[in-house]
């Protein structure tokens, strides 16, 4: 390796070695993203919320699909659904409609939830955002005077706060409140309902975000998610359902395990970077280029069209006719299988493998049969042979 590289490859060393340090040294910028997952420990992850569920209920998750889950009805207890969005189809909300007047629990707490089921139950819900600031903090309590804390429980971070803006069900009950921080206590809005259906009940709520980590280890938070989970009964099994999930619990890729390790992460990179200078510096190629050789031309066209040009010039249509007879029924052997000379229904294969009509390939046999007859054959003759035989093969 001569001096320059040396240097060079010095260069890129030390380079890399500050880069090594800068991202060693640099905080991981904080996910926001909305899993709601229970493994993720990220702020809107719910890893808190499920292990002190865990501590209180019998929990077994629910890996699929409502309409699979419910098809067994040995299923008793309570469904919880908690996402961003939970957007139930007919078909899964019917299943969850009829396992709920069975006398079990369904508890939903989303931003968005599947409108056949509010409309159902006769609810609606909107949002409220305030006009006259930049930021919206929402505040939860519940309307219980068991329940209700001195001091509503605040969500210290810009987000719309969803509300139910209709009840008209008999059946149906405010459990809880949330209104925005600037607002009058008067201004609370019902964001969390209990709705009686045949022997059971739905608890329906718009504020997922307090189950998020985020929210639950800020002052005495917790204490909203112990109340919510006063409104289950604890001798029931509790489904948590883990199919409606803006999060994925399963690596996507092979990488995946590498790059979210800092240590595996670098030393793929190094990998890299190393094979990046091999074929650098050591990939130039080590001997004479090796001259390319052109393979021969085939001339097969060429040859063709000298031979042919024989023939037209001697006016032997006799033998260009003979050749293109030959040459058609070579080719109904190989491509088609059917041998004119040797089999009787030749014709009906024929037609059976190809788009012409009877008609035509009667036609085009029959010129064959008469030309092999004759003893001098014309140009014009010759002419309408290969037409014949033309058509013939753009029908296949």
């Amino acid at each position: 390796m001569g001096k320059s590289y040396k240097i060079i490859l010095g260069i890129l060393l030390v380079l890399l070695a500050a880069l090594v340090f800068l991202e060693a040294n640099q905080r991981d910028p904080i996910n926001w993203f909305p899993s709601y997952t229970k493994t993720d420990k990220i702020p809107f992850g719910t890893y808190v919320f499920y292990e002190n569920l865990k501590e209180h209920f019998q929990v077994n998750d629910v890996n699929v699909p409502p309409f699979e889950f419910l098809s067994d009805s040995t299923h008793t207890g309570t469904y919880f659904f908690l996402n961003q969005s939970v957007g139930l189809d007919e078909i899964e909300m019917e299943r969850l409609l009829n396992w709920v007047k069975k006398g079990n629990t369904a508890v939903i707490s989303a931003n968005n939830i599947s409108y056949p089921l509010l409309d159902t139950l006769k609810l609606t819900f909107t949002e409220k955002i305030r006009t006259n600031g930049l930021t919206n903090i929402a505040e939860y309590n519940f309307s219980n005077p068991k329940l209700k804390a001195d001091k509503n429980y605040s969500f210290n971070r810009d987000k719309t706060l969803f509300y139910f803006d209709s009840l008209n069900g008999k059946k149906q009950k405010v459990l809880g409140f949330a209104k925005l921080q600037e607002d009058e206590p008067y201004d609370s809005l019902p964001n969390f309902v209990e709705n009686k259906f045949g022997k059971g009940k739905f608890l329906l709520q718009t504020s997922p975000e307090t189950f998020s980590n985020f929210f639950l280890l800020r002052e005495n938070n917790v204490e909203y998610a112990e109340k919510f989970l006063a409104y289950l009964n604890s001798d029931q099994t509790l489904y948590w359902d883990n199919h409606y999930k803006n999060g994925k619990t399963f690596y996507t890729s092979p990488l995946y395990i590498l790059l979210g390790n800092p240590y595996l992460k670098w030393a793929y990179y190094f990998v890299l970077i190393a094979a990046i200078l091999f074929v650098f510096f050591e990939g130039k190629r080590k001997q004479k280029s090796i001259k390319v050789i052109e393979p021969l031309r085939n001339q097969t066209y060429e040859y063709t069209r000298t031979i042919s040009g024989m023939y037209l010039d001697r006016k032997d249509y006799k033998s260009i006719a003979y050749k293109l007879i030959d040459q058609f029924l070579n080719f109904l052997r190989k491509e088609l299988k059917v041998d004119v000379q040797k089999q009787e229904n030749y014709s009906e294969l024929l037609e059976i493998q190809t788009d012409n009509t009877s008609e035509e390939i009667k036609i085009l046999l029959s010129k064959i049969q008469e030309l092999q007859r004759k003893n001098s054959i014309s140009k014009k003759e010759v002419e309408e042979l290969n037409r014949l035989i033309i058509q013939f093969k753009k029908n296949i």
